[in-house]
Formats: C-alpha cells, structure tokens, sequence
C-alpha cells in the first residue's frame, strides 16, 4: 500500500495509507498510551488513553482506531490530551485497589506508569471501594477482580489467539466483570496467555504469585526445554542462600520466534529443575546396590571399565544412545567421544521423527525446507497429520496468526478431526498412507491442493521411511512446494544433524564418503547399531558396555531388562529414572535451563540457550564427557579453536558448497591446532560445527543477539540412511501437559493434566 505523509506534533511522518494510527506514533518513537490495544488483537477502543486532537475533528479521536490518511494533522502531548488521560485513570482507580506493594504486577503494572505519569494527586471519588475476594480458575490462573481494568485482552487472546474461546463478559456497565466459560473454573489450554497479556495484575500466575519482585530477578532468555517448537523463554531468577531457583517462566521481551506466545508447558513447566527428586550426586553400584559417590570415583569407574573393554574386546564392543534434549554442541561432542576416544560407530539417539529420510530425499534440493517465519508468511500451508494444538502449540499459534492476519489459506489432512479444521479451508480425511489421497486429481481437496503455485508441506512425525519419502517426493515434483517435519522433543533435529546416527556424520555426512571428517582416520566405514539392535546386543553380551546421556530406553515398551542387566552401563541424566536405577554407574547432569550452548527446532530454527540457574552438584553433559575422555586417558580436541584462525585461512569450508575436498583440506589443516578441549567452553565446539558441518554456516550476530539463524543439513545426492530403515522414528505422542521425563518430574504440568482430566469427566 503506498505511503502517504502526516503531522503528528509539527512532525513529517510517512506511513503505509490505511495503517493505525497508534502504531505509526509508536514506531516513530512518539508515545501513544493505551491498556485495551494489542497488536495482533481485534480493536476494542475501551480504555479511551490513546485519544488524540486531529485537526478540523470536533472531538477527541482514539489513536488505536484511526487510520492514516495523506495530509492529516494530529497533536498527541496538549493539554486537554494530559486532562483526558487523566479523568480515564481516575475512573479506572475509581474501585482499584491501591496494594501495589503486595501485587504481582508491581513494578510491571502499566496503569501503575501511567498513573506515575498522568494521574491526579487525589481523587474525587469519597465511596468505599467495592471489594472482591480473589478467585482461583485453576492450578494456573488466579483472578483478582477489583485489580481488572476491562480491557478485554485476556478475552480476545483466548478467542482470537489461541480460539478457546474461554473468558467472557459477565454482566453490564459497572457490573462488568471478566469471567470464564465455566462459571467458577477455566476448561481451556491452560496457556497463561491470558496471564502475561493482562496489563495490570488482575490475573496472576499460580507458579510465581506472591513470590518476589521483577527487580530481585535476573532475566535469561534461553529456550524451552520441551518441544521441538523451540520457544524462546525468559526465565525469572532470584538467588538466595539455596543458589539460583526459577521462579517465572514468560517471553519478557516478545522477541524470538515465537513473538508473545507460550504454551502452558513453557509457561509453568519449568519446576523439574526444583524437583526433590532431581539427581545432585553421583551413584556407583557396589554389591549390587547403587551407592553415593564422589564425582572422582564415578568417573575413575566409568573410566576404567570403558578403557578395558575398548582394550581387550574393541570399541565395537561398546554402544552409546544418546538424547534429543541435549544441546547441539553436546551432541556433536557425544558423538565425536563415540568415534574417537571409544572408537565405536553404535552410536545412536531415540528420534521422535525420521530426519534421516528427511534429510536423504531434499539432498540436492537446496532451499526446499520452510523455517517457522516463512510458516507464518506462507500464502497456503498444508498439514498432513497429526494435531499441533496438543502437540506443537506454536505451530498452531502460527498458523491461527497466518490465518487471521495473512489470509493464509490452511489445508488440513488428518485422520481423525482436529482443532486447527476451525481455520481450514479445506480439510480430507486420509488413511496411513496419506499420499493417495493428496495426490486425488478427481476430489476438490486434490485439485484446490495443485492448483497452490506456492505451498508449506507440514509433515507429522508419525510418517517415516517410504511414506514420508513418498510425500517428499510428491512435493518436489512442483517448485513452488518447501517442507517442514514435524519431530518432538526439544532437541531432536539438532541431534540427527550432529551426528548421533549410526550410519551418519555431523551434518548428515555418510560414513566412508570421499574426504568426510578426516579426523577420524581409523574409523570403520561399516555402519553402527540403532538403539534397538544396541539394545538387543547388549541382552546378548555382544555389547558389553552402554554409555548412556539424557536418554530412558527402559521406559519403552517391550523393553527386556537383560539389556541394561549384562552389560556395564553408565548413565547420566537428571532424574534416577527407569534406565538410570539399573546401570553401574550414574552421573546427574544439568537440565537445559543449566547450561549454555545451541539447539535446532524441528523448523531448522537454530537458538541460543543461555544458563539460567545452577544446581549444587550437577555437571553438564558437556563437562561430564570431557572429564570421562581425561580419566580415559584421551583429550578430545577442538579441531578449530574459537578465536582463532579466520574462515578465510581455513576455505571458509562451512557446506557442500565448498566442495568435499576443500573440507577434507580444513580437516587436514586443523589438525595442527588441536588444544585441550574446556569443559567450560561449548563455544569452541560452536566455532567447530560452523567451520566443518555441512549446511550450518550460522549468523553469529543473529545468533547472540537472541534471534533465530537458520541450518540445513546438506548430505550428498544418493546416499541411503541406512538407520531410516532400521531404526523408524517412533513420536513420544506428547500433548500439552506431558513431556517424556520432565514432564512426569513437573508438579505444575501434572496439577494441569489433573485439571484437564477432571473437566473431561465433568
């Protein structure tokens, strides 16, 4: 739309002709005060602060409402404006209660600025203020109603943003009053989006109510530790004589890829890392019975154990499974131990969606992936399977969003009915082979579906192997089609393309291929085992040791306790979990909210984690795997040490762009600078992965300013994973309140799922 120029305050401005008023002042730096506006919200115009004088207009205009046009004139600081803004504020204080030191939004509140700055000394309201008691609307979300203000965001984020539909406008005029759509009790999502969009502290958090201040907090933004959306979360930290607990979980400064929005899981599940039951020393299995240990003599056992087998029966002797929760430079450095200092291939990690096959159909087809910003951009999204409202809670925020504001034009392909159909266009039942039915010329579904000249393909996790490659390749037969697959768990694209495959090198590099990762020059070209057939092995006495980090293979069905009862097994993980109570060795390790580094939502999204809090007596996984590799008597070396030597000196060998012989050549070249590793220093190992891994050539300004830079793993034209045929992707089926291990070790998510499941019952 084209520009046109206005004068706000005897200043120029140009802005797109037809754009609201409120945000033209606002990106220009002038201050338009307003409680009812939101972007992204419908206009509600009820808190009457945003009013404005607009030249040759006999009133006051509300600035949320106006639209620009070529030549207007408006004023924005008078003083009839600071009059008006005062007399709305006096009515808003009119039954407000003055307990701002007791209030949750203390030091947040924006009517507590605004009154700083435009309210009366004194008012002229002499009445009682009308008092009500507090209410609890569910294990999340308390209401205050005095504190409300009736701006009514609360109401449109529930309908408009996250279509629930579950607060509502009780009575009229003074009588008004916020209410949920069960009358005493909240039947929604339980997001808390309703918490953090409330302008005042109506509506207060169960988690962090009445614990501490904003300014006794520091603020860290990192990522949230469950899905694979990879929600930027800012979480709350105050320290104490205890160390650093958690105390809020929300997204502070509206940035990253998920904008405003987080889900209940983000919002309040973050008390795992508080849990009693949390892991702080290390366990070794004397007599049969796992004992407390020193950090010393855990690692000395593992250690010894390991370097005996490797010595007397081969690395193949020993197999590693890794996890799809730790962060990228914790699992290139899993695998890197595995092949080096263990010199084993049977590596492996529990995938929740096949990347492998993901990853082998697009080789050759550059830029054909969809990151979550071209999701929200696209003009028609395709989804096939699954149901993102329970499972992927920002993929459905986003595709609500592209609906309402982009005309997204949403394709839903399911088996069973689901939420997101509300916002569909067109929707088609499909079976388990789903490429049938989308490729139907005779049905509208098919027809409307090939007649899109650009398209998103979402892909649920459940299709793997010659399904999914199927459905691939369907779409690359149009060139106007990219995909996203959707996997689960926080970290599980990050872990395929690190390199914790059997058959498969960092950035989906097969093994044996010309001049790949000449670090490892005796290493078998023969592919490892899969979980599974690491497992069965290990039942056998074929594999006599297990080295397992963040993973819980005992909780999977079928699972027979030979396979960790043989074999000598060290395990480290948060939470002495099933796998955990029957290994010899346990080392507790630090959550994600404990440690800093990288990971990759499933959408190739990559993010920085920062450490937030620290627990006495933990260790990253980072740090566990560099002190194991010196009690082995190895060093695991950073081929690239951070800081040193440009990308220049080295070929800038950062793709399949460069060539596989210009990588084999850095490989080759940075041999000779090869120091100690840090336990300390995941950033060197960063500094490795964006010099050598193929398709993760990072933008380190993005990256460390808290945004989103993209990867995409490049492996060669024609390789076959063999680990997509023989190990499938088998999803976790998470909803909105589970999530795997720390899900079950979460107070908050399991009072939630309580109140879910008694509203069902209802």
């Amino acid at each position: 739309m084209a520009d046109v120029t206005i004068t706000v305050d005897g200043k120029a401005l140009a802005a797109p002709a037809g754009a609201l008023l409120i945000d033209v002042c606002r990106k220009a730096g002038i201050e338009i005060p307003a409680f009812c506006y939101y972007p992204g919200l419908s206009l509600q115009a009820a808190c009457r602060m945003c009013l404005v004088r607009q030249e040759k207009v006999g009133k006051l205009q509300t600035a949320c409402t106006t639209q620009v046009a070529e030549g207007q004139v408006f004023f924005t600081d008078t003083d009839e404006i600071h009059q008006a803004r005062k007399a709305m504020l006096e009515l808003l204080l009119g039954n407000h209660p003055l307990d701002c030191p007791v209030c949750d939004a203390g030091g947040e509140c924006e009517l507590q600025d605004m009154t700083f700055k435009y309210g009366a000394g004194t008012s002229l309201y002499t009445e009682a203020k009308n008092h009500r008691e507090e209410q609890q609307w569910s294990p999340a979300v308390f209401y205050d109603r005095p504190r409300c203000i009736l701006c009514y965001r609360c109401v449109r984020v529930c309908g408009e943003g996250m279509d629930e539909w579950a607060l509502g406008i009780q009575f009229r005029g003074s009588n008004a009053v916020i209410a949920p759509n069960q009358g005493d009790h909240l039947d929604c999502s339980q997001c808390g989006m309703c918490i953090d969009i409330c302008p005042v502290g109506a509506l207060t958090s169960g988690s962090y109510r009445y614990k501490t201040r904003p300014w006794e907090m520091k603020h860290v933004s990192t990522v949230c530790a469950h899905c694979a959306d990879g929600c930027k979360v800012t979480l709350g930290v105050r320290q104490s004589n205890d160390g650093a607990e958690i105390l809020r979980a929300d997204n502070r400064d509206k940035s990253g890829i998920n904008g405003d929005f987080l889900c209940g899981k983000g919002r309040f599940g973050f008390d795992f890392v508080h849990s009693e039951k949390r892991l702080t020393t290390p366990l070794v299995r004397k007599n049969g019975k796992l004992e407390p240990a020193t950090w010393e003599e855990a690692l000395r056992t593992a250690a010894a154990k390991l370097k005996e087998l490797r010595e007397t029966k081969g690395g193949a002797s020993i197999g590693v499974i890794g996890s799809s929760r730790t962060t990228n430079e914790e699992n290139y450095l899993l695998q890197k131990f595995a092949r080096t200092v263990l010199t084993t291939n049977h590596i492996d990690h529990i995938r929740s969606a096949d990347y492998a096959t993901f990853a082998a159909t697009l080789a050759g087809h550059p830029k054909r992936t969809a990151s979550l910003a071209e999701i929200a951009a696209a003009p028609a999204v395709l989804l096939v399977g699954g149901n993102p409202t329970e499972e992927h809670p920002l993929l459905a925020w986003t595709l609500r969003t592209g609906v309402r504001h982009h005309t997204t034009r949403l394709y839903v392909a399911s088996k069973a009915s689901i939420k997101l159909e509300r916002q569909a266009t067109l929707t088609a039942r499909i079976t388990t082979e789903p490429l049938a039915d989308l490729d139907d010329a005779q049905s509208e579904f098919g027809k409307t579906i090939a007649a899109e000249e650009s398209l998103v393909i979402l892909i649920s996790a459940e299709y793997t192997g010659k399904t999914l490659a199927g459905l691939l390749d369907w779409g690359l037969a149009r060139p106007g089609v990219r995909f996203a697959l959707v996997g689960q768990h926080a970290n599980a694209r990050g872990a395929f393309e690190m390199g914790l495959t059997p058959d498969l090198l960092p950035g989906a590099v097969a093994l044996g291929s010309p001049g790949a990762f000449a670090e490892y020059p005796n290493l078998s070209a023969t592919p490892g085992k899969t979980v599974s057939e690491q497992l069965a092995s290990a039942a056998t006495g074929e594999i006599a040791a297990l080295l397992i980090v963040g993973a819980n293979p005992a909780a999977a069905p079928g699972f027979h306790t030979d396979a960790l009862t043989k074999p000598f097994v060290v395990v480290s993980d948060l939470f002495l979990t099933e796998t955990a109570a029957l290994a010899d060795v346990v080392l507790p390790a630090a959550s994600l909210y404990e440690k800093s580094g990288t990971v990759t939502s499933t959408y190739g999204d990559i993010q920085l984690v920062r450490k937030a809090a620290d627990l006495a007596g933990v260790k990253s996984d980072f740090e566990i795997l560099v002190r194991l590799a010196d009690a082995l008597g190895a060093e695991i070396k950073s081929l690239v040490p951070f800081g040193k030597g440009s990308r220049a000196d080295l070929g800038q060998s950062r793709g399949v762009e460069s060539g596989e012989a210009d990588r084999h050549a850095v490989w080759l070249a940075a041999h000779h600078l090869e120091p100690k590793l840090s336990p300390f220093d995941p950033l060197a190992t960063l500094d490795e992965i964006e010099r050598l891994v193929p398709g993760y050539a990072l933008d380190r300004l993005t990256l460390f300013s808290g945004n989103a830079t993209r990867a995409e793993a490049a492996p060669q034209v024609g390789f076959v994973p063999l680990a997509a045929l023989t190990a499938p992707a088998a999803p976790s089926k998470d909803g909105l309140f589970t999530s795997g291990t720390l899900g079950r070790f979460s107070p908050a998510l399991a009072a939630l799922a309580e109140h879910q499941h008694e509203e069902k019952a209802l």
